[in-house]
């Protein structure tokens, strides 16, 4: 064990290791049962007597905190005790007054699932298919793979970057060679570096309402001014955008929370309107591979001939939030300064967890995942309209969709949402989801996370609350 004693402060020597040790038991960072080095090493590490470590060994052991064992050493005493993590030094230092304000408009993640989880955005883990990854993964890891161990490309890694411009080809018409593509830790690291790249402090961000706060939060943090622009049944109102706007964050495929899809109309109003403000377009596509009905519209990438768009895509639905694998595909223009803004932040991320998706992309494995979760999905989302159709008529308007891991549903009168909570029941209110408030009284229900056998009791508690 490496075991850190500092000696200052009063009194002897022996005291002072005494305290360190009493120190490290009680906020836990010696655990019960763990071995401390022999006095005479201790006593050589810090350059003081063995006797002197004896003496703090022989107070603790006197004090019931350390057992010695003739043969074996000296080991924390496994008696029960209350211990109280250490924290760090609090101070006088203050965040900046911006991100002050935004610790008031965050959630806490980390809750703890309900039996009833209607959670947003939370895919269905037990879909995943785990022991392939662990192949492929493994696979990667071996000690001639790892073995070059030089910092690589803040692109990410190549045979990914391929894959991903195949497979997003192929099942979503865009239009990306290998080096357009740039890897990222989901789809928020790729807002974060675009949005380096491009708002100067102050700069006009149009966003969605309502629309995904974790994106509108990420680029005030970057001191940038927000304006929310309506939604309505064709997405994004393009006329309602800001003159002075940078840059539009949309999600024009399965509209978040709404779902509705833009039109293809208003896809190509948006474009032009880019190309007259000088603007650009940062196209969100969380999860359009999940779709139970229609033909997806084209992609605002792949209509786009000016270089007005980032395509920005992610695995945490498709797969897992944990691996934090996403991707943007930008504008030639841009690209340079995407991939220097990826080494300054964290370089490259994790090789063997990108060599493994590109493998899992190229034999055909994601799709055969995306297929066999879609049926899945489709089922919780048939059911849920199913008993929201029959049950809720009188309170729920549900807002269309066809795609994704939830839907909405607008409230025609209120639901006790802290007494759902309490009846198990995990949902999200659609007020949430608006920048303005008060925001237009709802629900948005997710389904990824709540087994299909759930469903019909959860709703059936959730209706008791209106």
């Amino acid at each position: 064990m490496d075991l850190h004693v500092t000696l200052a402060g009063r009194g002897d020597l022996a005291t002072r290791i005494y305290r360190e040790l009493l120190d490290a038991i009680v906020d836990g960072r010696l655990r019960a049962g763990e071995r401390l080095p022999p006095t005479r090493e201790l006593g050589a590490r810090l350059e003081v007597s063995r006797n002197t470590v004896a003496a703090a060994y022989e107070r603790l052991t006197a004090e019931g905190f350390l057992v010695a064992r003739v043969g074996s050493g000296t080991f924390v005493s496994d008696q029960p005790l209350r211990t109280r993590p250490r924290s760090a030094a609090s101070g006088g230092v203050t965040p900046r007054r911006l991100f002050s304000a935004l610790l008031e408009k965050t959630t806490t993640l980390g809750a703890p699932a309900l039996a009833y989880d209607f959670r947003v955005g939370v895919p269905d883990g037990r879909l995943f298919p785990i022991e392939t990854w662990r192949r492929l993964l493994a696979h990667e890891l071996q000690a001639s793979a790892v073995r070059d161990a030089a910092y690589r490309d803040p692109a990410g890694h190549p045979a990914l970057r391929a894959a991903i411009a195949r497979a997003a080809g192929l099942s979503r018409s865009v239009r990306a060679a290998p080096d357009d593509v740039l890897v990222t830790q989901g789809a928020q690291q790729a807002l974060d570096l675009i949005g380096r790249v491009m708002l100067d402090p102050g700069a006009v961000v149009a966003v969605e309402e309502p629309g995904y706060p974790p994106a509108r939060l990420l680029f005030e943090s970057l001191g940038a001014t927000i304006v929310p622009v309506p939604v309505d049944e064709e997405g994004l109102v393009v006329d309602a955008l800001p003159k002075s706007a940078r840059l539009v964050y949309t999600t024009p495929s399965h509209q978040f929370p709404l779902g509705v899809p833009m039109s293809l109309a208003r896809r190509a109003a948006l474009l032009d309107w880019a190309e007259r403000a000088d603007a650009l377009i940062v196209e969100d596509d969380y999860d359009s591979e999940f779709r139970f009905s229609d033909r997806p519209l084209e992609p605002l990438q792949s209509l786009d001939r000016t270089g007005r768009v980032v395509y920005v895509g992610t695995y945490s639905k498709t797969l897992l939030p944990l691996l934090r694998l996403g991707f943007l595909v930008a504008p030639a223009a841009l690209a340079p300064a995407l991939r220097l803004a990826r080494q300054l932040s964290d370089w490259h991320g994790h090789l063997p967890t990108q060599a493994a998706l590109a493998r899992f992309l190229d034999d055909g494995q994601l799709g055969r995942h995306v297929r066999k979760a879609t049926r899945a999905y489709a089922a919780r989302h048939e059911l849920i309209v199913e008993i929201l159709e029959r049950d809720f008529a009188d309170v729920l308007q549900i807002v269309p969709s066809a795609a994704g891991l939830h839907l909405s549903a607008y409230s025609l009168v209120d639901c006790d949402v802290p007494r759902a909570v309490r009846q198990g029941v995990g949902i999200e209110p659609l007020a949430g989801y608006y920048a303005v408030p008060p925001g237009r009284a709802g629900l948005v229900l997710g389904y990824g996370a709540i087994p299909l056998d759930r469903i019909p009791e959860g709703l059936r508690r959730l209706r008791a609350c209106f």
